[in-house]
């Protein structure tokens, strides 16, 4: 494990260090703090990758046909953070990731954007400098900018039992948003008292979107502060950015394509399909490949939803990674 953050490291505030055996599956109100901070302190949090510790750097995909889906997407935590109650909003500081150096990214049949076209099971294991944060190379001549981030962050829910971690909720969770990485300050919403705050599910890159249902799963350190906003009553997740978003993809521009009709989910199905076909006949990778691909450093963005009847779903894929 490296000892390089991005930016920041234990030695700029981490006051607490959360070890990953502290972790657990999906979100219950009435788990055990493994940790009970005042607002204003910092926090090290050791992740598991979203397999759960069931891959590793030299997993095959053998491995891959069989993973426990019980113990899939692990958060380590709770944290219970003092003075937090209902209608508050807890400010996360994401001040820093301490990366592993190698991941992966799957094609689980049943799971992604195009789950109907892609039923066979495929996976590609990345190695990365965790130091220089170089791209990782995917294939011939491949090469994805790293971008590492959170994808599941999240409070407890007010309402009582055992709850999924898989679907993203108000309180957070399962956001999969590439954006919350260093320097971002995120706002979620407090249904119980502590606020019970875990986080997990580390990626070192992802488009917007995450079309095949993964990233490059890869488990880090994250350093986190926590504040709290009293009588903030958002009703979801915001969260304020550092700087610019996209700039280490784009310097050498887009390839985009798009989909065109009255459902959404349709046109973005069309739009990474579209782009599936221009890589493929393009750069000679598998349809899979591409996919994979996809969803590791390509973005779906909705362009247009006032036009009536017909809407505009844009994918766009980044030309530095093949360039």
């Amino acid at each position: 494990m490296s000892s390089n953050h991005i930016p920041g490291n234990h030695a700029h505030g981490a006051g607490h260090t959360i070890h990953r055996h502290c972790h657990h599956h999906g979100w219950d109100n009435s788990f055990t703090p493994a940790l009970t901070i005042a607002p204003g302190e910092t926090v090290e949090f050791e992740t598991v990758d979203s397999s759960g510790g069931q891959l590793g750097p030299d997993s095959t995909l053998a491995d891959l046909a069989k993973l426990d889906f019980g113990k899939v997407n692990p958060v380590t935590g709770p944290v219970w953070i003092d003075g937090a109650e209902p209608g508050d909003a807890l400010k996360v500081t994401l001040v820093g990731f301490k990366p592993s150096g190698w991941g992966w990214t799957a094609n689980i049949p049943g799971f992604g954007l195009l789950a109907d076209q892609f039923t066979e099971a495929a996976l590609h294991i990345w190695k990365y400098d965790a130091a220089a944060m170089t791209p990782a190379l995917y294939g011939p001549g491949g090469r994805v900018p790293l971008k590492p981030f959170t994808g599941t962050i999240g409070l407890a829910p007010g309402e009582a039992g055992l709850h999924s971690v898989v679907p993203p909720r108000r309180v957070g969770g399962n956001l999969d948003v590439r954006d919350l990485c260093a320097g971002t300050e995120l706002y979620l919403p407090v249904e119980v008292a502590g606020a019970l705050f875990s986080v997990g599910d580390t990626h070192a890159a992802q488009g917007d979107g995450e079309v095949c249902g993964t990233a490059i799963e890869s488990p880090m350190d994250v350093t986190l502060k926590f504040d709290l906003v009293k009588g903030a009553n958002h009703r979801f997740p915001r969260f304020t950015t550092s700087g610019p978003v996209t700039r280490h993809l784009d310097a050498e521009g887009y390839e985009v394509t798009t989909g065109v009709g009255p459902d959404l989910m349709e046109g973005a199905r069309a739009a990474v399909s579209g782009m599936i076909d221009l890589l493929t006949a393009r750069h000679g990778m598998s349809a899979v490949e591409a996919y994979m691909l996809c969803s590791v450093c390509g973005d779906l963005r909705v362009s247009e939803i006032v036009d009536m009847p017909n809407w505009v779903v844009s994918f766009y894929f980044p030309r530095v990674v093949l360039s």
